[in-house]
């Protein structure tokens, strides 16, 4: 499927941290991969969305570290040090299952994993005011493709105000999972031909657990 463009300057930089900081971190990503299932390539696209690769990121919002937990995140995930890359990491990658799990088992393939890491990054009770708000314009709840359209709504009064979890800022998730997926593409393109494997298969044909 095609993806979003990107300018110079983001690819430009990607390549970049790819040289010099994915080095660093691949062997964490690789063992988060063993001990959840998940595709390294994938949290290493995550980590890269959130924080650059960086270890000791901050937001003003509190959350922090290489996959920018919440302290309730890293407690839920028993993650005692946010700013360790390896406890991020897996923490991280405990997390994406846990939001994963939370999916009605009737959505798969490709709109598990957008809605998966769309919580990841709104909360799932946002995600699903989302989809009620798809339900109620009598179009498909279970879709990204539909879903997406309706998150930006969730910051307007005349939509949060009707549903459960109140405003959020919609249109976040959406820019993250399409980045992601960008991210998750080249790495996908970068390591197989590292590997001298066809540059062409599949990107994201792997799920996060079991549901396929």
């Amino acid at each position: 499927d095609k993806l979003p463009k990107r300018n110079y300057v983001t690819r430009r930089d990607f390549w970049q941290h790819v040289k010099q900081r994915l080095p660093v971190y691949i062997d964490l990503f690789r063992q988060a991969e063993k001990d959840t299932g998940i595709d390294w390539r994938l949290l290493a696209a995550i980590g890269y969305q959130e924080s650059h690769w960086n270890p000791r990121a901050a937001s003003p919002t509190g959350v922090r570290g290489l996959m920018m937990l919440t302290k309730a995140t890293a407690k839920q995930q028993r993650i005692n040090n946010r700013l360790d890359p390896r406890q991020s990491i897996i923490g991280g990658a405990r997390h994406l299952l846990w939001m994963e799990k939370r999916i009605p088992e009737r959505i798969r393939g490709d709109d598990l994993l957008w809605f998966t890491l769309a919580s990841y990054n709104i909360g799932y009770g946002h995600l699903e005011d989302a989809r009620i708000l798809t339900q109620r314009d009598n179009a498909d709840p279970d879709s990204w493709e539909a879903v997406k359209l309706r998150l930006p709504l969730l910051s307007h009064k005349k939509y949060y105000a009707t549903l459960k979890h109140g405003r959020a800022r919609g249109r976040e998730p959406v820019s993250y999972v399409e980045n992601i997926r960008y991210y998750y593409r080249l790495l996908t393109y970068w390591d197989n031909a590292k590997n001298g494997r066809n540059c062409t298969s599949g990107t994201h044909q792997r799920r996060l657990a079991l549901k396929n």
